[in-house]
């Protein structure tokens, strides 16, 4: 229909195709004997895939265009190194490729510039951690890393750490149906403990009107510095009800004390 209609690089994205577990095996059979068509055929199959992975990073603030763009060269490498010959299927292994590309452009375009020896350091980290789990058939540790590359261990942390994207504080990281839960819901804050805001009277009065478990809830976030999961873990409610419970005793204070 007319109003579902979303255009990405001049792309209709309602009009976008979709290829059966079957058709794909065959274009893949066909593209592989040096049919060139059928590799056309394989991208406009699989533009749905990349729509998908890009929904990950829509908060990011970049160009749903460009990151279209990047996550197709990440489909189309996916399509020419895939192997018929294992036993898995073309979206699982097509998507850790189209995501890798987008954080390689996201990384390469970061306002946070990062120098090119730190970055060196980082993708030779990562690449020596790809042989070493595949030799050792486990996750090595930095110190492996480190000396497999006759690195510092401190500069191989520092580069890894550098080459990380930033995350917002207000990006959610679960929703039950409700509220949805952000990262700074996820961090304690040490401030807390050290703030004396109880003291106030109008504040003490506020307090004196919530019930005793919105009461138990917020001195446990903000006198104690806990985070939301662990009142929920402490108290025997899930981390959504936590974070409603919290948002209306605040709120309730707020309209006494304002």
């Amino acid at each position: 229909m007319a109003r579902n209609k979303v255009e990405i690089c001049g792309v209709d994205t309602s009009k976008l195709p979709v290829l059966k577990n079957q058709e794909m095996r065959e274009l893949f059979r066909e593209y592989q004997a040096g049919d060139i068509d059928s590799r056309e055929k394989l991208v406009s199959g699989n533009l749905r895939l990349v729509l998908s992975v890009i929904q990950r990073f829509h908060n990011r603030g970049e160009c749903v265009d460009d990151l279209f763009q990047v996550g197709c060269i990440g489909l189309m490498k996916a399509i020419d190194n895939f192997d018929l010959g294992q036993n898995v299927k073309f979206s699982t292994y097509a998507v850790p490729m189209i995501i890798g590309e987008i954080r390689r452009y996201l990384r390469d375009n970061n306002p946070i510039r990062v120098s090119r020896s730190l970055r060196d350091i980082a993708y030779k980290a990562l690449q020596m951690r790809d042989s070493l789990t595949n030799r050792h058939s486990r996750e090595p540790t930095v110190n492996e890393i480190s000396k497999a590359l006759g690195v510092p261990k401190e500069d191989v942390v520092f580069a890894l750490d550098a080459i990380q994207d930033p995350v917002s504080l207000f990006e959610p990281v679960f929703q039950d149906g409700g509220d949805p839960i952000y990262v700074m819901d996820q961090i304690s804050d040490e401030k807390a403990k050290d703030i004396q805001w109880v003291e106030e009277i109008a504040l003490k009065e506020a307090l004196a009107r919530l019930n005793d478990r919105e009461k138990m809830i917020l001195s446990m976030r903000f006198f104690e510095g806990k985070t939301q999961m662990e009142v929920a873990d402490e108290i025997g409610i899930s981390q959504a009800q936590v974070s409603r419970l919290e948002k209306a005793a605040i709120h309730q204070m707020h309209r006494y004390v304002t």
